[in-house]
């Protein structure tokens, strides 16, 4: 279906989701209505005022598809309705409504790199063998040859997959092996097949046409796979290949965006929200996906910035971050996406840690102010910024004890796969605790009951222990909270144009505990300064000429003293001046 309404071409800093800012909602830890311990629709329907008060502007879903739950619902087996686990159409729809009438918007999660082995379409490739009409919706290949099917190197290339182990799984009944770069029960469908695209768009129209505002599309930069599927090099001490380089934003990726951005939203009346995910995506082709004339994507989500407290073990190998990095990895995206394409902008979703463990200071002396901080850094660059649930409430890393409290697939494997290499468990434990996504998807904590308020049931996974001092209903209460905090900046952003529409300077680039940096609006003659101190003790900074008298717009804390040249910032202090420019 097209549209015959002239599209919206307008740049990004034009575009209604410029000042806006996302909420992400992970159902199964949101809030559960029923009490079987995971959350649903109906839960998320009775907190749309918290969300509302809070001031976000669109919600996104993670998947709530009907799904086995190998990967917590990023393995679709329907796309094209609820999982009972969430509830109902009807549930969806009435959430929908919600939203909508309290002036919010709706993005949904679009996960079509790969879908369930339980999905109709696989199932159908599966069973139909080499010949069936289906087959060529995934990516099937024989044993390599002269290798006995089914053992070890016998797979059509060395690549390792995401979650630990390789890429390919072999199906004794028709001999061959399926692509899966994320779990063996998470098949890669072949978009180089155009049936396959024509029905993805389908099923989009399908949402669309039911009132969702648009998607955020899992790892959508890896839907082109070279055809050749040649090996990758093997690292050293590992076992199988990196893979990446022959599917990480592959050589017809811009076609096929194009093509969905041709054949679903061109000229719809509505103007809709598409966000990527892209792992690996750099500066250049995030340019290219976001540049309004091309006509692909509104924004993309990249990893750099949250990979730099990695070391060559990969995300279990924890360092600490350098600052300096950090600034150099934001800051080079904001120049190079400031004059064509948008950045989004976020520190937490459902597979990172909690942000205030992991560039913050969790202790109770410095949880609330670091929070507070990061959340001033991130939310006065250009962009548009996510909140990731619990976000809002300085939500931390959990005490997980032993492997037990997992419920993570890629955690998991990671543990078995270590062990058997023979690695110290403790070691293991330890950079799971660090970095696992099971930080983010521990329970959402409303108040200080039993299971926080989350369910009356038991929930799915433990609810971190803090929650006690830590929830909604604490700091609802508070003024002084992180939560309304997050509601005075999400507020500015609607309402100082230079937060929105501002270039980006930054300053101090080689200090390693001082984050700086100006905006500047030439449209408003504006000026924001925003100040930043990193770290556990006082810092004194010189500033740059002319803002002794300027407005303090924001701050994590009372001022102290008026801004002066030089000036001490406190331990995990934020400021943001502003003035007016001759």
């Amino acid at each position: 279906m097209r549209f015959d309404v002239p599209e919206n071409a307008a740049g990004p800093a034009d575009s209604w989701w410029s000042n806006a800012v996302v909420y992400q909602i992970y159902p199964r830890s949101f809030a559960d209505s029923d009490a079987d311990g995971v959350g649903d629709l109906q839960g998320i329907i009775e907190r749309l005022d918290y969300l509302s008060q809070l001031g976000v502007d669109v919600l996104w879903l993670s998947p709530v598809y009907p799904s086995p739950h190998d990967d917590n619902g990023y393995d679709i087996s329907d796309y094209q309705d609820i999982d009972p686990l969430f509830g109902t159409l009807a549930d969806f729809d009435r959430l929908l409504a919600g939203v909508h009438e309290r002036g919010m918007k709706l993005i949904m999660d679009l996960v079509v790199n790969h879908t369930s082995d339980e999905h109709p379409w696989f199932t159908a490739s599966r069973d139909g063998g080499p010949g069936g009409d289906k087959r060529d919706w995934y990516i099937w290949r024989p044993p390599r040859e002269g290798m006995e099917p089914g053992t070890a190197g016998a797979e059509p290339n060395n690549w390792e997959s995401w979650f630990s182990g390789p890429a390919w799984t072999f199906d004794e009944a028709s001999g061959e092996y399926y692509l899966h770069t994320f779990s063996r029960k998470q098949p890669d469908l072949n978009w180089d097949n155009p049936e396959v695209r024509q029905a993805v768009h389908a099923m989009m129209r399908w949402w669309l046409d039911r009132g969702v505002d648009g998607f955020r599309m899992d790892v959508i930069n890896l839907i082109s796979k070279d055809p050749a599927l040649p090996d990758g090099i093997v690292p050293e001490g590992a076992r199988y290949g990196f893979g990446h380089p022959y599917y990480v934003c592959g050589p017809r990726v811009h076609d096929y965006i194009a093509e969905m951005h041709r054949e679903v939203f061109a000229g719809h009346p509505r103007r809709l929200l598409t966000v990527g995910e892209m792992p690996g995506v750099t500066v250049e082709e995030a340019k290219l996906f976001t540049d309004p004339s091309r006509r692909e994507l509104d924004m993309v989500f990249q990893f750099e910035h949250v990979g730099l407290d990695q070391g060559p073990g990969g995300k279990f190998d924890v360092r600490p971050l350098k600052l300096t990095d950090l600034k150099a990895s934001l800051g080079r995206w904001q120049t190079g996406l400031g004059e064509t394409g948008w950045n989004s902008l976020y520190w937490n979703n459902h597979d990172q840690p909690r942000v205030v463990s992991r560039f913050g200071d969790d202790s109770p002396a410095h949880r609330d102010r670091s929070a507070k901080l990061l959340a001033t850094v991130l939310h006065l660059h250009r962009g548009t910024p996510y909140v990731y649930q619990g976000e809002e409430l300085a939500m931390a890393n959990a005490p997980f004890a032993s492997i037990d409290d997992f419920r993570d697939i890629e955690s998991l494997n990671h543990y078995r796969d270590q062990i058997a290499l023979g690695t110290d468990e403790a070691h293991i434990l330890e950079g799971l605790r660090h970095r696992s996504r099971d930080n983010a998807r521990t329970p959402m904590q409303w108040d200080a009951t039993q299971h926080a308020g989350f369910t009356t049931g038991t929930p799915w996974i433990a609810v971190n222990p803090d929650h006690v001092d830590v929830n909604a209903k604490a700091q609802l209460a508070d003024p002084d909270s992180v939560f309304h905090y997050y509601r005075r900046l999400i507020e500015l952003r609607h309402t100082e144009p230079a937060v929105t529409h501002g270039d980006f300077h930054m300053l101090h680039p080689d200090h390693e505990q001082l984050y700086a940096f100006i905006r500047h609006d030439a449209a408003t003659g504006t000026e924001l300064l925003v100040l930043a101190n990193f770290g556990p003790t006082d810092l004194t900074v010189d500033l740059p000429d002319g803002w002794e008298d300027s407005e303090t717009l924001i701050a994590n804390m009372p001022a102290a003293a008026p801004l002066t040249s030089p000036h001490t910032l406190r331990p995990w202090e934020a400021r943001v001046h502003r003035r007016a420019t001759a």
